[in-house]
């Protein structure tokens, strides 16, 4: 009897605690529910355009597509589409690749951020909160917005002259920045080269992880730290990074070049300068491959960081 009785309360107290669950899903349910009824967003017959009615507590984010503000929005971003405020906008409004159009009553309570396209006030005073800044920069707007209509070319990009122009560009300048390089600092490219054909793949997982820790470290200094210091510290991670890629980019020229040039040429024909232009010209056509540029170009930064990390001083301090 006391097993049935024990039986019993348990299964009584499931059908509770089964109850109050069932309750509290309908509970989120309807709050789910009400918060979406309070934010109207359409769109319009042809799909190109985003109308955002009421969504005064959230954040819009389009991606190719044009916005426009009937009533009232926490905030607006459009990476490859203009946008019209008509109504209230309480923060910033930002696009890339494309335009913002202030219409005569709007307000916008934020900054305004343009990169690749025009700020258009249809007032001569515009509807603005005091102190709010308009950071514009006027160019590549078509070329942005054909971007963000056919993300695949940014992977895959067409062939042509200006095309063309770029890869030549390219090879003299890295030929000149890798010559100055190996005349300056001789000791040091070598050293690097030697690394990398002794232990590449230490040296690739090395850097990527350098890579990822510093990316990660950047987001986060820009989320808790204040302004000033994030940017402090955003900027001298990317100039770091930045001499790390070019030292390690003129390492990887040299050694390539200097392979090639060894495998394919006869010895009284090798030369420092033939084994740089080799080096930089293949580099550059690894780059320019369709989608295998993006690989390319990872293994490259990896490789850059890597070197950089994995180097040693050939002399210790001196007692003087």
């Amino acid at each position: 009897m006391n097993k049935f009785f024990i039986i019993t309360d348990i299964f009584a107290n499931f059908q509770i605690s089964l109850k109050h669950s069932l309750r509290g899903f309908i509970y989120i349910f309807l709050a789910a529910v009400t918060l979406y009824a309070q934010t109207t967003i359409n769109s319009s017959p042809d799909n190109d355009t985003l109308i955002i009615e009421e969504a005064k507590d959230r954040e819009v984010f389009s991606f190719g597509k044009n916005v426009i503000v009937k009533q009232n929005a926490k905030g607006v971003f459009a990476f490859g589409g203009d946008i019209i405020i008509e109504g209230t906008v309480d923060g910033d409004v930002a696009t890339i690749g494309g335009s913002i159009t202030q219409k005569e009553n709007a307000f916008i309570g934020g900054d305004v951020i343009i990169f690749g396209g025009t700020y258009r006030p249809e007032s001569k005073n515009p509807l603005r909160n005091l102190g709010k800044e308009t950071v514009m920069y006027a160019g590549y707007e078509e070329e942005m917005r054909n971007l963000t209509q056919n993300p695949s070319q940014l992977f895959s990009p067409t062939f042509s002259w200006a095309f063309l122009a770029q890869r030549l560009l390219s090879i003299l300048f890295w030929f000149i920045v890798t010559l100055t390089f190996t005349t300056l600092a001789p000791g040091a490219v070598s050293r690097a080269i030697v690394r990398f054909q002794l232990s590449t793949l230490k040296v690739i997982a090395i850097g990527f992880l350098v890579f990822l820790a510093t990316t990660f470290g950047v987001v986060g200094c820009l989320s808790f730290l204040p302004n000033y210091v994030s940017a402090i510290v955003s900027l001298m991670a990317f100039i770091l990074l930045m001499l790390g890629y070019v030292f390690g980019r003129v390492a990887l020229q040299v050694s390539i070049g200097k392979q090639i040039q060894k495998r394919f040429l006869p010895e009284n024909r090798q030369s420092e300068t033939l084994a740089i232009l080799i080096g930089v010209f293949v580099w550059t056509i690894f780059l320019s491959i369709p989608y295998f540029w993006t690989f390319a170009l990872i293994i490259l930064l990896s490789s850059s960081i890597g070197l950089i990390f994995t180097a040693r001083t050939t002399t210790g301090w001196q007692s003087l």
